[in-house]
């Protein structure tokens, strides 16, 4: 397999494909899909191989002993992330929109705050308004980069005390942050201090770029009694569809209450998503993914310089995640006519800031996981339609 491979995603269910016409009118048949957040990637052979010989066996019963799924998990965090998981630590979600909302549902209640620091994930504002929780916005600033920042004396004066609970992005996404140890203790002391339920997720983790290195927040000492996090093989090996999320936690208290809630929502998990996860977290799996990391950094480096090249546009420095995140400010131009051109001339299909929130307006979202040749025309694509600035 080739990550150069074209692969003919349209009329196959795809909500990244066969979904961007309805919603940015843009068609699959000439226009280029960077919106939703998985790849354009086969995955891994051995992922592949567990899936059939489940087919080829041809009973799909209900699962039990999940010893070698939860081993593979720990296996996988202590290798790749120096982090002594416990097998017990682990829940099973469908994916980890599902864990954000199960975490609400066991750690809040109605009507309570929840801090997101924005622009960030659009999928949580949605969850917690949905479940009758209110979203604080702790926005974030930029440096001289382009790079966010942590703002935590003008997030203090934000809390109302109705806050219970901070969800973070580690790396960040939008913007593609990874977190220093630092950054990561003062989001801690933050929590500690307004008291609330801090929410990792750390979907991103497996997908950093050379030099930076992903801190697990769990590796820090003194936030174990207020701290979930998630993790799932869906973004790192391209198994978003089979909606499998990891929750993980040490504390037993916490871990009690979330079990309990679990059990409420009669949530167990499907046979053919565990056997898939179990397999990718693994030596064969690690190797694939130090492929990926290397083909998707190409794809970065030739996304950023062709952006940048365009006056008016700046695209962040990505240490982490394959979404490009574009600020289109420097043009001068308002969000209709940005988006008109990269929907209309462009026939690109991206996601749109202010979806993510506070800090968020005049930028959008490109998913740089594709064939290099799709991410070197969307470039050109871009420098034609806004080739008057030139």
């Amino acid at each position: 397999m080739s990550f150069d491979d074209i692969i003919d995603r349209r009329n196959t269910h795809s909500a990244k494909w066969d979904g961007m016409q309805n919603l940015y009118g843009v068609s699959p048949d000439d226009g280029i899909s960077m919106w939703v957040a998985d790849m354009d990637f086969r995955v891994p052979r051995v992922a592949l191989d567990a899936m059939q010989a489940a087919v080829d066996h041809g009973v799909f019963g209900y699962f039990t002993d999940e010893r070698d799924y939860r081993g593979a998990i720990c296996w996988w965090m202590e290798n790749r992330h120096g982090w002594a998981v416990q097998p017990e630590w682990i829940f099973t979600t469908f994916g980890l929109v599902n864990g954000t909302a199960v975490c609400l549902e066991t750690f809040t209640a109605p009507g309570d705050g929840v801090v997101l620091f924005t622009p960030v994930y659009h999928a949580f504002a949605r969850v917690i308004h949905s479940a009758g929780r209110t979203v604080t916005e702790c926005e974030m600033p930029r440096d001289a980069a382009g790079q966010y920042r942590l703002d935590i004396a003008a997030w203090d004066s934000q809390m109302t005390g109705r806050e219970t609970m901070a969800i973070l992005c580690s790396p960040h996404n939008p913007g593609g942050r990874v977190w220093t140890k630092a950054e990561l203790e003062q989001i801690a002391d933050f929590a500690r201090r307004h008291d609330l339920i801090l929410v990792s997720d750390e979907i991103h983790h497996d997908l950093v770029y050379a030099p930076h290195c992903h801190i697990p927040i769990a590796t820090l000492d003194g936030i174990a009694d207020r701290l979930v996090t998630m993790t799932s093989p869906s973004k790192t090996f391209n198994l978003a569809g089979l909606h499998v999320g990891n929750v993980i936690i040490s504390d037993p208290d916490l871990r009690t209450r979330f079990a309990a809630r679990m059990a409420g929502l009669g949530l167990s998990a499907n046979s053919i998503g565990l056997l898939a996860a179990t397999a990718v977290y693994s030596p064969a799996g690690a190797s694939w993914v130090d492929d990926l990391i290397t083909y998707l950094d190409g794809n970065r480096l030739v996304f950023e310089a062709g952006v940048n090249d365009i006056p008016g546009l700046c695209a962040a420095p990505l240490a982490a995640t394959y979404l490009g995140w574009v600020d289109f400010s420097g043009t001068g131009m308002n969000t209709a006519e940005i988006t008109r051109r990269v929907t209309k001339d462009a026939r690109i299909a991206a996601n749109y800031g202010a979806t993510f929130g506070k800090g968020g307006e005049g930028f959008l979202r490109f998913n740089l996981a594709t064939p290099r040749a799709r991410v070197v025309d969307a470039v050109t694509r871009l420098q034609a339609a806004f080739g008057d600035l030139q």
